[in-house]
């Protein structure tokens, strides 16, 4: 599977939970280094410059990650949130987030793997507790497990993104379109 980070959840707490994919069925983590962790948060915009992590920041984030997941399908199903959910997203959320200093050249967020977590987590709480939740929705490629804001008008929009899931799913309706369909012109 491609190791590239995909960023159409349309905020960075969706897209940092999507980042253990295909949840259902082959379960890929894009997590596997610390060095694969910094560059989701660079990635992602969420700083310019973070120092080299270990182990432990990989686990951390594995960590908050599922909770925010947890978090985010409970609110998807209308369901109470998961306590111990809960308290794993808070107690990330209290740490120290990422601080932006200006510099010469502008604005610079430099980072811990922590801080860019904490700001993570900073971002599923506002997510969680803000006017957006009503527009949540889970991709409709049973493959794919990735949460998204739908903002399209009637919200109509189907798949997290039409590169990552759209394509293929209507790539297959066709092809089956195809097989089940007589031939044109056959005699």
């Amino acid at each position: 599977m491609n190791l590239d980070h995909v960023f159409v959840c349309g905020h960075p707490a969706l897209d940092f939970a999507a980042t253990l994919r295909a949840r259902r069925s082959t379960r890929f983590e894009m997590f596997v280094t610390p060095e694969r962790l910094n560059a989701w948060y660079l990635d992602c915009g969420l700083v310019d410059t973070i120092t080299p992590g270990d182990e432990q920041d990989v686990r951390e984030a594995q960590t908050v990650r599922e909770a925010v997941y947890r978090l985010v399908t409970s609110r998807l199903a209308e369901e109470d949130f998961d306590r111990e959910a809960l308290a794993v997203l808070n107690a990330a959320a209290r740490r120290t987030p990422v601080t932006p200093q200006l510099t010469m050249a502008g604005r610079h967020n430099e980072a811990t793997p922590g801080q860019a977590l904490a700001t993570v987590a900073r971002h599923a709480v506002e997510l969680l507790s803000g006017p957006d939740v009503p527009l949540l929705k889970e991709c409709g490629n049973p493959e794919c497990t990735r949460v998204y804001i739908d903002r399209s008008r009637g919200m109509r929009r189907q798949w997290c993104g039409m590169e990552s899931c759209g394509n293929k799913i209507k790539a297959a309706a066709y092809r089956a379109r195809k097989k089940t369909s007589p031939a044109v012109g056959a005699h």
